[in-house]
C-alpha cells in the first residue's frame, strides 16, 4: 500500500490529510528494517578500513533523521488528533522504538568506532562535530554500552516498559478529562463567569442536545471557573475534578487511576540509573544537563525557597486579610483576581477583549520580524490534521525560506492538554540537499465562538510567546547534524532560555501595542491600562514562585530518594515538599501528581528544576535588552548568534557569558519575581 509516512524526501512535508493509523506499524518496521541493515553495512565498512568521521557520522545522521521524519508526524498525530485506532497502533510501536535506539546505543563496536574518531578528530573542524562526537559518547555509557550481556537485555526491557508505561499515563489522563463533564442549569451559579465561557459551554449543551450549559475538563474552562465564578461550591467542584484527574479519588473510571503506573515508573527509572551506575534516577538525568549534581540543584532550589517563602506568607496573608476568612485551594484564583483588581484596577476579564488571537499571533510575528528579520506567510496548501491547524512558511529578511511553523491553538478533547513546541523535521545538510527545519506550536485556548474569536488572558499570551521562542530555537539554527541542531543537544536545564527570555517582550509597551486590538473596533490597549499590567507584573511573584519550586523539589525528591524497599512514597514527599515550600493549603483529595504528564509522561523527570534554572539566565538575557532597548537589533542579533543559531554544539554557561559579556547574574529573575536582591541576601546564586 503506499504509506504517506515513508516519504522523507527533503522538502517534503508530513500529509497529514493521508495519514491514517494502519499505515504507523508498517511504516515504523520498514524504517527500522532498513535502519538495521544501512548500520551492518557501516560496521562492515568499518572492518575494511572505512572508520573515518565521513564514513561513521553522516550515514548513522540519516538514519536517525529518517527514523525521527517517520515518527515525528505519529507521535504528533498522537498529541493533537488521539483516536482509539490511532492509540493502539501508536502503544504497539513503542516498544520497537525503543528497542532499536536501545540497541544503537548498546552496540559496543559502534560505540568504539566513536571513540576513535574522536580520539583523531583535530581541533577546530566543522562546526559541531566536537559537540555531536562527545554527546554520542556519553550518551553510549548512558546506555549501558559497557555492561554484561544479561544486564544490557534487563536495561533494555526496562527502557521499552518505560516507554508503554509514560504513554499510558499520559492517555489515561487524557481518558479522565475526556470523561469528565459538568451540565449547569441554574443560571445563577455561573455568575461571574466570562461571556465567551458561558457561551462556549451553551453551544457544547445545545450539542448535546439538552439545555443549559455543559462545561467539559479543560484548561481554558477550568481557570475561568476557578478564577471568576462566585459560587465557591462551584468553584470546588471544579477544583475537586481537577486536582483529582486519573487518581483514586477521581469521579472518572477507576481504569484512568495513575497510582500504579507513578509507582512503576519510578521503580524502573531507578533500576535503570543503578544498572550503568549511578546512585539513583536523578544522578542519572544530572548527567547530561548543566547542572553538576542533585546536591547542586537541592541547594539551588533550597536557596531560592530561602529568598521566596517569608515573602508569599506574606503575599498570601494578604489575600486572607483581603478575603476576611481563611481560604482553600478553590478560593485562591478567585480571590486573587479580585485583589489584583482592587490594588491594580485591572482584571483578566478587562484584558482579554484586547487581545483576541489573531491580533496577537499577527503582533508577534512582527516582533519576529523585527527582531530577526523573519517574515511568517501562510501556507494554505499545506496538509493539516484539523480545519483549525495552520501551516506558516518562515523566511528570512530577504525572503529566503528557512523553515516553517505549524500551529493549533485551540483545546479539544482529543488533545492533549498543556502547550508545547516540538520539532517536526530538523535542520540537516550531509552531503546532500539542504534540509529545513519545521516546528509545532501547539496550545490550549478556547476557541472561537460564534460571535467572538479566541479571546486570550494576558497569561495565555506569555503561553504563546514562550512556545514562539522555543520554535525559534529549532527554526534559527545554523548546525546542520540533525542531533545537535535546533533543540537537539541542548542540556535540558537551559532548553527553556529561548522559551522564558521570549516572555519578557511580552510586558514591554510597543510591544503590547503591536499585538493588543480591541476584538470590536481594534483599538490597541490603552496607556492607561498598560501601565497598570506592568504594575502588576510582579503580584503575588513570590507565591508563584514558590508554587514552581514546591513542584521541582517535589520532582528531584521523587527520583533522588527512592528506595526500592519503600515504594515511590508519592505522597509522603510531597506532603513533605509542601510543608516546607507551600503556603497554600492543599486540599486533603488533592492528588497533583496523577497529572505531573512533565515528569511522568514527558522528558522533565529529575528535571522540573530547569524552569527555575534556566529562569535565571533567562531574565539576565532579557535584561540585556531592558539596558540596551527592547527593540534595538544590536542585542537580537547577538542573542541569535551566541544562543539560538549554536543548537547543541557549545557549553551553555560559555553562551550566555559570549551574549552577556560576563556569567549570569540571579538579581533580574528576583526583580522580575518582585523579590528584592536585599531579602534574598546571599540566600540564592545563579547558575554557572
Amino acid at each position: 500500500m503506499d504509506n504517506p509516512l515513508l516519504d522523507t524526501a527533503a522538502g517534503a512535508l508530513p500529509a497529514f490529510a493521508s495519514i491514517r493509523p494502519e499505515h504507523v506499524e508498517p511504516a515504523l518496521e520498514q524504517a527500522l528494517v532498513a535502519n538495521r541493515a544501512a548500520l551492518a553495512q557501516i560496521l562492515a565498512g568499518s572492518r575494511e578500513g572505512k572508520a573515518g568521521f565521513d564514513d561513521l557520522v553522516p550515514p548513522l545522521e540519516e538514519l536517525g533523521d529518517r527514523l525521527q521524519r517517520i515518527w515525528a508526524p505519529v507521535s504528533h498525530l498522537h498529541a493533537v488528533a488521539n483516536t482509539p485506532e490511532l492509540r493502539e497502533a501508536f502503544n504497539r510501536c513503542l516498544p520497537q522504538l525503543a528497542r532499536y535506539q536501545t540497541e544503537i546505543s548498546q552496540n559496543v563496536e559502534l560505540y568504539r568506532l566513536f571513540d576513535a574518531v574522536a580520539k583523531n578528530m583535530p581541533e577546530g573542524g566543522e562546526e559541531g562535530t566536537r559537540a555531536l562526537l562527545d554527546h554520542a559518547l556519553r550518551d553510549f555509557r548512558l546506555s549501558g554500552v559497557s555492561l554484561p550481556d544479561a544486564e544490557k537485555r534487563r536495561f533494555m526491557e526496562i527502557m521499552e516498559a518505560l516507554a508503554e508505561k509514560q504513554a499510558v499515563f499520559e492517555q489515561n489522563l487524557l481518558d479522565a478529562m475526556a470523561a469528565w463533564s459538568h451540565h449547569e442549569a441554574d443560571a445563577a451559579r455561573l455568575e461571574g463567569i466570562p461571556a465567551s465561557t458561558l457561551e462556549r459551554a451553551a453551544e457544547a449543551a445545545r450539542a448535546d442536545g439538552r439545555s443549559g450549559w455543559l462545561f467539559r475538563l479543560d484548561q481554558p474552562g477550568y481557570i475561568a471557573v476557578l478564577t471568576h465564578a462566585r459560587s465557591r461550591a462551584l468553584r470546588a467542584l471544579f477544583h475537586r475534578a481537577w486536582a483529582t484527574r486519573a487518581s483514586d479519588q477521581a469521579p472518572s473510571p477507576p481504569d484512568f487511576d495513575n497510582s500504579r503506573l507513578m509507582d512503576e515508573i519510578l521503580a524502573l527509572r531507578h533500576e535503570a540509573a543503578e544498572l550503568v551506575g549511578f546512585t539513583d534516577f536523578a544522578e542519572y538525568s544530572l548527567a547530561t544537563k548543566m547542572a553538576g549534581s542533585v546536591q547542586e540543584v537541592r541547594s539551588f532550589l533550597d536557596r531560592l525557597t530561602a529568598a521566596s517563602r517569608h515573602a508569599a506568607q506574606q503575599e498570601f496573608a494578604e489575600l486572607e486579610a483581603f478575603a476576611g476568612h481563611p481560604l482553600a485551594a478553590w478560593d485562591v484564583a478567585f480571590y486573587s483576581e479580585e485583589l489584583r483588581r482592587q490594588k491594580f484596577a485591572i482584571s483578566d476579564e478587562e484584558l482579554r477583549p484586547y487581545f483576541p488571537l489573531p491580533r496577537v499571533l499577527a503582533g508577534l510575528i512582527g516582533l519576529v520580524g523585527r527582531l530577526y528579520g523573519l517574515r511568517l506567510e501562510a501556507d494554505g496548501q499545506v496538509d493539516v490534521w484539523h480545519p483549525a491547524a495552520r501551516y506558516f512558511r518562515v523566511l528570512d529578511a530577504g525572503g529566503t525560506l528557512i523553515g516553517g511553523l505549524y500551529t493549533d491553538f485551540y483545546t479539544r478533547p482529543e488533545k492533549r492538554s498543556g502547550a508545547w513546541m516540538d520539532d517536526a523535521i530538523s535542520r540537516k545538510r550531509l552531503g546532500g540537499p539542504l534540509q529545513l527545519p519545521v516546528a509545532h506550536l501547539v496550545c490550549n485556548f478556547a476557541p472561537p465562538s460564534a460571535s467572538t474569536p479566541s479571546l486570550l488572558s494576558h497569561d495565555e499570551v506569555l503561553t504563546l510567546f514562550h512556545e514562539m521562542g522555543h520554535a525559534l530555537h529549532h527554526l534559527l539554527t545554523r548546525i546542520d547534524y540533525p542531533s545537535v541542531a535546533g533543540i537537539h543537544g541542548v542540556p535540558w536545564d537551559a532548553v527553556e532560555l529561548p522559551s522564558q527570555f521570549m516572555e519578557g517582550f511580552a510586558w514591554e509597551p510597543e510591544i503590547l501595542a503591536m499585538i493588543s486590538g480591541h476584538h470590536q473596533g481594534g483599538a490597541p490597549l490603552p496607556r492607561e491600562l498598560v501601565d497598570r499590567l506592568r504594575a502588576s507584573r510582579v503580584f503575588q511573584g513570590a507565591m508563584h514562585m514558590v508554587r514552581q519550586l514546591e513542584f521541582a523539589l517535589f520532582d528531584l525528591r521523587i527520583h533522588a530518594e527512592y528506595a526500592p524497599g519503600q515504594g515511590g512514597r508519592i505522597m509522603q514527599l510531597l506532603g513533605e515538599v509542601r510543608d516546607a515550600v507551600a503556603v497554600v493549603p492543599a486540599a486533603a483529595y488533592d492528588r497533583f501528581p496523577h497529572g505531573f504528564a512533565h515528569i511522568f509522561g514527558g522528558g522533565y523527570a529529575a528535571g522540573y528544576y530547569s524552569y527555575k534554572w534556566a529562569e535565571v539566565l533567562s531574565s539576565d538575557a532579557y535584561a540585556a535588552f531592558e539596558e540596551e532597548g527592547v527593540l534595538n537589533p544590536a542585542p537580537a542579533a547577538r542573542f541569535r548568534r551566541e544562543i539560538l543559531e549554536i543548537g547543541g554544539t557549545r557549553d551553555i554557561g560559555v553562551a550566555f557569558r559570549a551574549f552577556r559579556g560576563r556569567p549570569p547574574d540571579i538579581a533580574a529573575l528576583l526583580r522580575h519575581s518582585g523579590i528584592t536582591a536585599a531579602a534574598a541576601g546571599e540566600t540564592a546564586t545563579a547558575p554557572a
